[in-house]
């Protein structure tokens, strides 16, 4: 196996890690701030316009973790910085 074909590999391996365990936390995030909130919504039903907001701005920034390890993952198969390495020896 040449080099080329072992930076593929390792990259596509690597892009799939990202993406599998950058996906598993911002889940989990997401399904305890939901779960928190209706509880909260739950004990003060006059409060559900505040606690709905303030949850949407939270998965808003617990979504971009994951979106963070796609474009991670995007630059490791599709502009990966070793490949100039690798062609310039």
């Amino acid at each position: 196996m040449d080099s080329m074909t072992l930076i593929a590999v390792i990259s596509i391996a690597i892009a799939g890690l990202t993406m599998a365990i950058g996906s598993i936390a911002p889940a989990l995030g997401e399904g305890k701030s939901i779960s928190t909130a209706l509880t909260s919504i739950a004990q003060q039903p006059d409060e559900s316009k505040n606690i709905a907001r303030t949850l949407f701005v939270g998965l808003a920034m617990i979504e971009s973790l994951a979106i963070y390890c796609f474009v991670v993952s995007m630059i490791l198969i599709y502009a990966n910085p070793f490949w100039n390495y690798i062609i310039s020896k």
